[in-house]
């Protein structure tokens, strides 16, 4: 068989005390002295949940590592120890990607690749938790549902590799990203996790009605009014318009569906429709209307609601919440949001695996408000502002992962230009 020879590539970006160096190597994954494909297995008996690893508790977007739930019946596992990179092998795309800081054992859809000693470990790694390294895993694999990487072709993976000084600049670099990506997204987490805390405060438990928290300016008002939700709302339905008719879609005007319900703002969505299909009887919501799903899939794990930012149209999962009484309209977004573990206890199943909220239901589900408009208003001013505050951490948090990203492509030669060295010297 015909293998790549070494051929020399460097970087766009390259740390001026490396810029005179020698050019890269390019060696196969597991080439000698680059890394090996760990085959050592360890029996069932040696399985402990704090050290194994399988495809569920490998964590998303090279998210690392949780505590496993649960230990298999039956098998032999392969066996891993710090600094080997663990790949999940099952649905490569998912980007599952974690070095190991201590002694374990993974599951038979996990790749153990372990760096040989000329190679620095974090330089292994943030070669293989890179989207190029994914990107060409997913070309190699098979299957249509659960791709499945093939090991041969990952092998075969071409590595540019410089000398172990440069390897080491390069892995520090992206490591104190990751730890500034880290750090932020602990204070995401945070802020997520103060909002949670706030609103079980801010709004009163089941079966009461005063809060834990309230407002100076309120602590002397009445208590909160308990009502049925149907008494201070109609439910609107939504439909579909004919999709054989070219001429209702894509257009300027947001449909929405389950698709659309990602956020609490909603503005947009992947599909459009046309004003001849509103005259057509396509039904229309104004900026500022609650929407709530009441059938899905998602509803077997969250609630989705949101307030309409423009005038759109929406599907039959969806319901508008068409107010019959003065009440604020974000105060109520987020009184149900505070509501969801009970909503999501009146979720039924259908028969298509999907999950439903009865109306009659929803008319008959109590909940407590305020007398006052300005006391809903402060409660749903809080919570914007926290709100605020996530969406703006989020962001800054995207722009460090773009950052990155075009940064590794730098700092790393492109598998085109590796490619094309290796395609332009082989050995018989």
């Amino acid at each position: 068989m015909n293998k790549p020879t070494e051929k020399g590539l460097v970087p766009e970006l390259r740390f001026p005390e490396f810029k005179n160096d020698e050019e890269w190597k390019i060696k196969e994954l597991s080439g000698k002295d680059v890394a090996i494909f760990v085959k050592d297995r360890e029996p069932l008996d040696q399985l402990k949940l704090n050290s194994y690893v399988s495809t569920e508790n490998l964590l998303a977007d090279y998210a690392g590592v949780a505590k496993a739930s649960k230990l298999p019946p039956s098998g032999s596992f392969t066996s891993y120890k710090p600094n080997d990179v663990l790949i999940s092998n099952i649905r490569p795309y998912l980007k599952k990607v974690w070095c190991a800081d201590k002694v374990g054992a993974a599951s038979n859809d996990v790749i153990v690749i372990r760096p040989s000693a000329k190679v620095s470990a974090a330089y292994m790694l943030h070669t293989l938790k890179n989207d190029e390294f994914i990107n060409f895993v997913m070309k190699g694999a098979k299957g249509v549902k659960m791709p499945r990487g093939d090991i041969a072709s990952i092998k075969a993976y071409p590595v540019a590799l410089p000398r172990l000084l440069e390897q080491q600049k390069i892995a520090d670099c992206l490591s104190s990203h990751d730890e500034l990506v880290s750090a932020n997204s602990q204070k995401l987490d945070a802020l997520k996790a103060h909002k949670k805390g706030l609103m079980q405060q801010l709004f009163p438990a089941e079966g009461e009605t005063i809060p834990k928290l309230r407002f100076p300016e309120f602590e002397k008002d009445n208590d909160w009014v308990e009502q049925k939700f149907g008494n201070i709302t109609n439910f609107a339905s939504g439909g579909t318009p004919s999709k054989n008719r070219s001429d209702y879609w894509d257009g300027e005007i947001p449909w929405i569906s389950a698709a659309s319900m990602h956020d609490i703002l909603i503005e947009s969505s992947d599909r459009n429709i046309t004003k001849i299909a509103v005259e057509d009887g396509a039904k229309l919501v104004s900026k500022g209307t609650l929407l709530l799903l009441v059938r899905g899939s998602m509803l077997h794990k969250r609630i989705p609601i949101g307030i309409t930012q423009c005038e759109v149209a929406f599907n039959q999962d969806v319901k508008a919440l068409m107010l019959k009484k003065k009440i604020h309209t974000p105060f109520l977004l987020y009184l149900l949001i505070a509501c969801e573990m009970r909503l999501l206890s009146a979720v039924t199943k259908t028969g298509i695996g999907a999950g439903k909220l009865d109306t009659n239901d929803l008319q008959d589900f109590l909940i407590c408000i305020p007398r006052r408009n300005k006391e809903q208003k402060k409660i749903a001013d809080c919570l914007s502002k926290l709100d605020e505050l996530i969406t703006a951490q989020s962001q800054k948090i995207d722009v460090l992962k773009t950052h990155k990203k075009g940064l590794m492509q730098q700092l790393f030669p492109s598998i085109d230009e590796v490619h094309m060295g290796t395609k332009a010297e082989v050995s018989a």
